[in-house]
């Protein structure tokens, strides 16, 4: 396995990751490191880097090297983003961290720096049209997309720490900065012509380290109890709370609140108030976070070329395949598992009446069900559902995740306890037991029917009579074992359905 270690040196921090090839076209990071550095500060003077932060700079990219170096990375790729693009004294600054650590870092265009942010979104969120706002240290980039390809990109040469230093007055209160920041960020969307041309379904989606930030402090608040950041919805409204409260704070105050990293204390109300004016410009009142930018983008170009052309066509099962390699899953058991779950699914819609939405939640949970053979297996229904909650699984919901973890976790026996169900009440409901069950069981009884691993049972044929479900099995061998393991779900099976089962 190939491992690369990627470098992203913003203007606010620098960060590395280190990531496993498969050399199947997956990947997976196995470790990362952030450090601020603060590149882009005190620029706006002269459009030189400052000694102290490029010395500092310096300094963090030998520590990243040697971690990578003790990591067995094969190689590094490394790219600087609108501070680096800017600096007066861009080659020598470049030269020195060639010479002295070793290292050749790639300056990123614009054009070169969207494309990437966009494909680290869409080739890791399921939503079909989007609007995605980037905000960094030194710049805010704006990428519009429909259908899987942009339509329009703008960058804005003003981040977090460029509009700290850029509107710092000690004169003035904390809120009157942010409400000049949004004055003259409005008066910016005003210069992009094509921003009057989205559509209103557009969905927005915030990248960056000030919306993992923002998610921090709203998961404190909720007590929200998935910690995943990809694919978090935020309404407005929540922003807006948050957007209040730390706008008036000094910075020693800011420090105090659970969530927000003390290194972004100071910079965080500039890009509060960069997000405050988007919403309103736009008239958004919902948004969703992408825990996926620039680095992914690279890493799914690395992984899988085929994306420089062209995005990933189905992100769930792309994912899921990833899950089911590094969690050393039976692929082939797995296959068959999915495959026979469809066609329960569609088989007995006559009962269950689920819309096809909830197909795509017993996949994930067929896909990974066995996935706790990794912690071990008495009991591993358990661990799976645990790891189910804890993947970070591409395109899909958060409601979907914790239905589909709940749903792998019934995959030996029914084993939904309320105090388990309870931890999670702000992303399902009550009324969302009954679907679990009805899947889980569906599930149960696909598992059980490849009950080795063979692909005994090819298909299956429903037919509700009466009180019963007929069951006819298409063989490839003999299937003793798998019927009797699937019968043994009869007792679920008529709970939830209210019907007998008989296998044939």
């Amino acid at each position: 396995m190939e491992k690369i270690g990627i470098i992203d040196l913003g203007s606010n921090s620098a960060r590395l990751v280190i990531v496993g090839l498969s050399g199947e076209g997956h990947f997976m990071v196995e470790d990362e490191l952030k450090e601020s550095v603060r590149l882009g500060q005190d620029m706006d003077r002269d459009g030189f880097l400052k000694p102290q932060r490029v010395a500092e700079t310096i300094k963090t990219l030998k520590m990243f090297k040697r971690l990578c170096d003790a990591k067995g990375a094969d190689r590094i790729i490394a790219v600087a983003t609108a501070a680096v693009r800017r600096a007066k004294n861009q080659r020598s600054f470049l030269d020195e961290i060639q010479a002295t650590c070793g290292i050749r870092v790639e300056v990123l265009s614009e054009e070169e720096e969207a494309t990437l942010v966009y494909r680290g979104v869409i080739n890791s969120m399921d939503i079909p049209k989007g609007i995605i706002l980037e905000i960094g240290g030194g710049s805010t980039k704006i990428i519009y997309y429909n259908r899987r390809s942009i339509l329009n990109f703008a960058t804005l040469a003003f981040g977090a720490v460029t509009l700290t230093d850029l509107f710092a007055d000690d004169g003035m209160a904390p809120e009157e900065q942010t409400a000049k920041i949004e004055e003259f960020f409005t008066e910016q969307f005003k210069k992009i012509p094509w921003l009057s041309e989205v559509e209103p379904d557009t969905q927005m989606i915030g990248v960056g380290g000030s919306f993992r930030n923002l998610y921090k402090i709203n998961r404190i608040v909720r007590k929200y109890p998935l910690n995943t950041v990809h694919n978090y919805q935020f309404t407005t409204e929540d922003f807006t709370s948050i957007y209040e409260m730390v706008r008036v704070l000094d910075v020693e105050k800011r420090k105090r609140i659970r969530g927000l990293s003390p290194e972004r204390a100071d910079i965080m109300p500039a890009a509060l108030a960069i997000i405050k004016s988007f919403t309103d410009y736009l008239s958004i009142e919902s948004f969703t976070l992408s825990g996926c930018g620039l680095r992914e983008g690279i890493m799914f170009n690395v992984a899988l070329p085929m994306t420089v052309e062209r995005p990933i066509s189905d992100v769930l099962s792309y994912s899921l395949s990833t899950l089911v390699k590094y969690y050393g899953c039976d692929e082939k058991h797995v296959e068959n598992v999915v495959h026979l779950s469809i066609q329960l699914f569609k088989q007995l819609r006559v009962l269950h009446k689920f819309p096809r939405i909830y197909l795509k939640v017993l996949k994930i949970a067929a896909s990974l069900h066995d996935c706790g053979l990794r912690v071990r297996y008495y009991n591993h229904q358990k661990h799976s559902r645990y790891m189910i909650l804890s993947s970070g699984i591409y395109g899909a919901t958060h409601r979907e995740i914790v239905l589909a973890a709940f749903v792998a976790g019934c995959h030996r026996k029914e084993d939904l306890l309320p105090s388990d169900w309870n931890r999670y009440k702000d992303i399902v409901s009550d009324e969302d037991m009954d679907i679990v069950r009805k899947l889980g069981v569906l599930l149960r009884i696909a598992e059980s029917l490849d009950r080795s691993g063979l692909g005994m049972v090819k298909g299956l044929n429903c037919d509700v009579l009466g009180d019963s479900v007929i069951m006819k099995t298409e063989l490839a061998g003999d299937a003793t074992l798998e019927i009797r393991q699937a019968m043994k779900a009869n007792g679920e099976f008529k709970r939830a359905f209210k019907k007998n089962l008989e296998i044939l």
